[in-house]
């Protein structure tokens, strides 16, 4: 598909090219288009395809320590007293 600018008749886009004919060609234009659309499409489907494949990160596991009040060092959640100070710590129940 082509529109001539000539004013001339031509049968196709080659007779018009070989006589020198200034043309604008719309159907090249169009059919570049539709083809980058279908591409641009799949392309999409693949990497959607893709992402829901891939591994779902594990929810994280509740902490099993704590920190001391006094000296910020880790104790486990059952101590009722810091290894590093000490220090008298709550049951983890009653904080």
């Amino acid at each position: 598909m082509f529109l001539n600018l000539s004013g001339q008749d031509y049968a196709s886009l080659a007779a018009a090219k070989a006589a020198g004919a200034p043309t604008i060609n719309y159907g090249i234009f169009l059919n570049n288009i539709l083809d980058f659309v279908i591409v641009a499409f799949v392309i999409f489907l693949l990497v959607k395809q893709v992402n829901r494949l891939k591994a779902k990160e594990a929810p994280a596991a509740a902490p099993n320590t704590r920190d001391c009040p006094r000296c910020l060092s880790p104790v486990p959640l059952k101590a009722s007293r810091c290894a590093h100070c000490t220090s008298d710590l709550q049951p983890a129940a009653a904080r």
